[in-house]
């Protein structure tokens, strides 16, 4: 892997809002001096690009593979969650991923889980209560505490979540939040507590509230949720308040673009260049005190170069003056990667979905495509032999959560906007506990779309009666050992099979993930009921049960 002593070209100096022609002499990986004069280079140097929130694991990538991905849009580092992988084998999954992250050259700054359960609502393969968090903190490759879910609890001031807060304060980490649609009150509340960024932000008014309230806003852009749009005119408004982030990010979309989409998207809209290169590349420094060079002497000598400021095409992007990707090849090599998981592999028959018939309407999931929220609606009960069904006609679809660490009772939902006319789909990547939830059009559909699932141990499928198919996640029923390529051939083969059988959605199966997550209103499903995410408690599947 070649190493940098010296470039030159014209140096973007975001910190200083200028920028000139010159050369960065480097040493020992650090910048030694930054001089001025002219040269005859006609390419653009600038710190590199960072995501301030992200979950490596909804890549469906280990962290080496996310980093040779990465460094092809000019990331530099990553603000990274590892509380997808921690929700299924808990410390072990973390160590897995800081351990992974070693061979990646990527700047991953790993923080300690908050939520693991996201809430008490839930099953999850692991528990880490006080004393973990107490473990992780005090370590020095853990930079933050992550983002604190379970807002009910704070704004409550629940022991055991606000212990956690104020051990992050005493080992002076930031702590990062999570709180949609917290408006008021209840905001302030939670930001008291020292809860220092939000990216859940949905609508502006929201994000200037709590911008008012002290709060960092991260907007969202990732495959499933994306704020970008409503949240945009942040950067230029609130520039030192905001920094952007995918949150979760799946394989085919992340070939496409990482947060370099958003800076083209960005300066296309007309927004000042030194704005949107300090939200992208410079406030996640300060804010979260990372070690990543900003083109300053002494600094790491971490940057990209691009072929001019309009285009942003990515020639070169170097860690710690090391060149990790030129002229369109990338020199983080492939590791051969070791697999964990936490799985019970009990097949189940349609029997075990069953719902008995014990009123005339349902309670329905809304699912809106490019967001995490869901509405609660209504629908008459579809049924054959007392077995509350699917009804397609109507594109009200049956959906099942089961434990996938022990034996247990399938949940049951049923949720609108899926669209599918024929088959099922199933997944293991279910936030934040990561059981199986499956929806389909037939309770024998969905049954086989989860066996595929329990035979492979992980993954997602697609099942009809003409054809089965099978993503293979082996690490932690989360992530795959294959390049982003070939994870990105295969999931888009699935989301065409969810298309050729009706489905709507541009993301069906990051959109299936989400159902779960109780920590987003309003109608979620759990594995132990259907959960009302704005009451904080469960609710009746029929609207008039008997």
């Amino acid at each position: 892997m070649k190493r940098i002593e010296r470039i030159q070209g014209t140096i973007v100096d975001v910190q200083h809002k200028r920028m000139f022609k010159g050369s960065i002499h480097i040493k020992d990986k650090k910048i030694v001096s930054v001089e001025e004069h002219d040269c005859e280079e006609s390419h653009y140097i600038l710190p590199g690009f960072i995501d301030a929130h992200v979950h490596i694991e909804s890549s469906m990538l280990t962290p080496v593979e996310f980093a040779r991905q990465a460094v092809q849009h000019g990331t530099v580092a990553t603000v990274s969650d590892p509380h997808e992988i921690a929700n299924v084998c808990g410390l072990q999954g973390i160590d897995y991923m800081i351990e992974n992250a070693k061979s990646a050259f990527l700047k991953i700054y790993f923080g300690a889980p908050s939520c693991v359960p996201a809430t008490s609502f839930e099953t999850a393969g692991a528990n880490l209560g006080i004393e973990e968090t107490k473990a992780l903190l005090k370590r020095n490759d853990i930079h933050y505490l992550s983002e604190m879910m379970n807002f009910p609890a704070v704004i409550a001031n629940h022991p055991e979540v606000m212990a956690k807060i104020n051990l992050a304060h005493r080992y002076q980490k930031k702590v990062d939040g999570h709180a949609p649609g917290v408006r008021g009150e209840k905001a302030k509340k939670y930001i008291e507590a020292g809860i220092s960024t939000d990216h859940e932000c949905v609508h502006l008014d929201e994000a200037l509230e709590k911008i008012r309230y002290g709060m960092k806003i991260i907007i969202r852009e990732g495959s499933a949720a994306k704020n970008f749009e409503a949240l945009h005119t942040l950067i230029d408004t609130h520039t030192n308040d905001c920094m952007l982030c995918s949150d979760d990010k799946h394989p085919d979309d992340f070939i496409e673009g990482h947060i370099d989409s958003l800076v083209k998207r960005a300066l296309n809209k007309g927004f000042d260049l030194y704005k949107v290169l300090q939200v992208a590349c410079i406030n996640p420094v300060h804010h979260y005190r990372l070690n990543n060079g900003l083109l300053q002497v002494g600094d790491a000598a971490d940057f990209i170069v691009v072929n001019n400021l309009k285009d942003f095409n990515i020639l070169q992007t170097v860690i710690n003056a090391q060149v990790l990707y030129e002229n369109k090849k990338c020199f983080i090599p492939s590791v051969s990667s070791s697999t964990i998981n936490n799985f019970y592999d009990n097949k189940i028959s349609p029997e075990k979905i069953k719902v008995d018939v014990k009123g005339s309407t349902i309670r329905v999931i809304e699912a809106i495509d490019g967001q995490l929220i869901t509405n609660e609606t209504s629908a008459t009960v579809f049924s054959e032999n007392n077995n509350a069904i699917s009804d397609t006609k109507n594109d009200i679809l049956k959906m099942v959560l089961i434990n996938r660490y022990a034996e247990s009772e399938a949940s049951i939902a049923f949720i609108k906007n899926f669209g599918l006319k024929k088959g099922a789909i199933a997944s293991t990547v279910a936030h934040d506990s990561h059981n199986i939830i499956a929806l389909g059009c037939s309770d024998k559909e969905i049954c086989e779309a989860i066996n595929l699932l329990i035979e492979s141990k992980g993954g997602l499928s697609y099942f009809d009666f003409e054809q089965a198919e099978v993503q293979s996640l082996p690490v932690a029923g989360l992530m795959s050992t294959e390049t982003c390529a070939e994870v990105a051939l295969r999931y888009k083969q699935l989301n065409q099979l969810c298309v050729n059988a009706g489905c709507k959605l541009k993301a069906p199966y990051m959109t299936l993930s989400f159902m779960a997550l109780l920590v987003i209103p309003s109608l979620k499903l759990s594995d132990k009921g259907l959960f009302d995410g704005n009451r904080f408690s469960f609710t009746s599947l029929f609207t008039d049960e008997n």
